[in-house]
């Protein structure tokens, strides 16, 4: 499979035009508004915000956790070890409860949003990456190209979409975030979010992370740009990494 940044490279020199007339690919700079404390031994594979607080998720086998976070201080305020042989992945509110996917078990977990009591699971096909809402479906990745719009109350899949760059697929879509109607999901190990129709899949622009990575310094190959999450209502935009000290609030995405 070839790596996505090599792939995008690929994708947005490609000369082949989708139907529609072809536009250059808008690719936004992210704007640092404030820079907050984040866990560096945080592995972090899923993030959202809900009634003030950060809800992060970790991953690594026998440090996979689910954490409820002081958003201004980053102080992990609650959390439940997801145990050995799980991988923790992406997770997502559901109501009431937080569900959770581990990445290579096809098992995935419910918990209650306040005390973080496991309280059943589910199963899927493939690989799990990642998680969040629109408010009617769970998104979810899974590495390839495919997103999976699956029923909050079964996790049974309603629908897939592919994303594309110029009518072709592009994979390593990780982390996930709905935000005013698009999909914002990290590419894997590169420095771009990527800003997705929910409808057909296709990428609507990217959002440029250097300035963000530049200011980690990480030395760390896997210390990666992967975490979004967004406060609807203050309409604040969060973003972070895996083991990074600092979560960012970047300016939300234009149109």
């Amino acid at each position: 499979m070839i790596r996505a940044l090599a792939c995008l490279v690929l994708l947005l020199a490609a000369a082949p035009a989708p139907p529609a007339p072809n536009t250059p690919l808008p690719i936004d700079s992210a704007r640092i508004v404030r820079t907050l404390p984040h866990d560096p031994a945080a592995f972090t594979e899923g993030l959202f915000y809900r009634d003030g607080f950060l809800y992060e998720s970790t991953g690594q086998v026998g440090e996979s956790s689910i954490r409820k976070v002081d958003l201004l201080t980053g102080k992990v305020l609650q959390s439940v070890t997801v145990p050995p042989p799980y991988f923790g992945e992406g997770i997502a509110p559901v109501g009431r409860q937080i569900v959770s996917l581990t990445w290579q078990h096809h098992i995935g977990f419910r918990w209650s949003l306040d005390g973080f009591r496991k309280l059943g699971q589910f199963s899927y096909p493939g690989e799990g990456w990642a998680l969040t809402t629109d408010g009617t479906a769970v998104i979810m990745s899974d590495g390839t190209a495919q997103l999976r719009f699956l029923d909050p109350a079964t996790m049974k899949e309603r629908r897939r979409i592919t994303v594309t760059v110029n009518g072709r697929p592009l994979d390593q879509l990780n982390e996930l975030e709905y935000v005013d109607g698009e999909i914002l999901a990290n590419i894997w190990r590169t420095r771009f979010i990527a800003r997705i129709d929910p409808a057909d899949g296709h990428i609507i622009g990217l959002i440029d992370l250097s300035a963000l990575i530049a200011t980690v310094a990480a030395t760390d190959p896997e210390a990666v740009p992967n975490g979004i999450a967004w406060d609807e209502k203050g309409r604040h935009l969060y973003v972070t990494g895996k083991e990074w000290p600092s979560l960012f609030e970047i300016s939300p995405p234009k149109g």
